[in-house]
């Protein structure tokens, strides 16, 4: 069985090795490092080459938000999930324009982090409920009309192809479930993906979703 290889970014050593205990617990999951500050992350990514970044939010320099920018400029970059000991109104909208894949509060039970994992490498975007909230509650009271006609201009340049993979993925459709239900290879659903993020100038699936929802392609 291929594991889902794990980065710990935290400046707490007792977080951190708390992170590691309970991650490596399961038999799917491997933290190939972990590191004390966001300034490390990208360094740490080219040596070890993971999966999914957990990443604290309270850091120096370099915060989480400031931090998930620079891994969004990689090529590939890994899955970004922020986590934080409180929750702030604007904080989980930031870290979707940031580029992160999802939000949660340290405060969540292990079950409900080790899934967010899972989930943030099979490409859906974990949240925690209260996260989840807010950002719904920001892109209703943002949905004005005028935004809503940018984002239809935005998707009008995409392909049909790439549209039918963006809706199916914003719909929370794995790649290997829009492959499958468009006749595809994974491969293929990717470039169509990657293809539809360079037009579209999102560097998140969580963003994706938001822009293709705000256009009104989803049901």
């Amino acid at each position: 069985m291929s594991r889902i290889r794990v980065l710990l970014v935290d400046d707490d050593p007792l977080v951190r090795s708390g992170l590691r205990l309970m991650l490596e617990a399961s038999a799917d999951l491997v933290v190939v490092a972990d590191v004390g500050s966001g300034e490390e992350a990208v360094p740490a990514i080219h040596a070890h080459r993971p999966d999914v970044v957990l990443l604290d939010y309270r850091m120096g320099e370099l915060d989480g938000i400031s931090a998930t920018r620079e891994i969004r400029r990689l090529d590939p970059s890994p899955r970004v999930v922020l986590l934080t000991t409180f929750d702030m109104d604007d904080l989980p909208v930031r870290a979707v324009r940031a580029g992160a894949d999802g939000f949660l509060l340290k405060t969540a039970a292990p079950d409900e982090i080790t899934r967010a994992v899972r989930q943030a490498a099979a490409g859906h975007t974990p949240m925690s409920p209260e996260s989840a909230g807010h950002v719904v509650a920001h892109v209703r009271d943002d949905d004005t009309g005028r935004r809503r006609a940018e984002a239809a201009q935005r998707v009008a340049a995409l392909s049909d192809r790439e549209r039918d993979v963006c809706v199916h993925l914003a719909g929370g459709a794995t790649t290997g479930e829009v492959a499958a239900r468009l006749h595809l290879s994974e491969s293929t659903v990717k470039t169509h993906l990657r293809a539809a993020e360079a037009k579209l100038d999102v560097g998140s699936r969580a963003e994706l979703a938001i822009l293709v929802d705000r256009a009104g392609l989803l049901p």
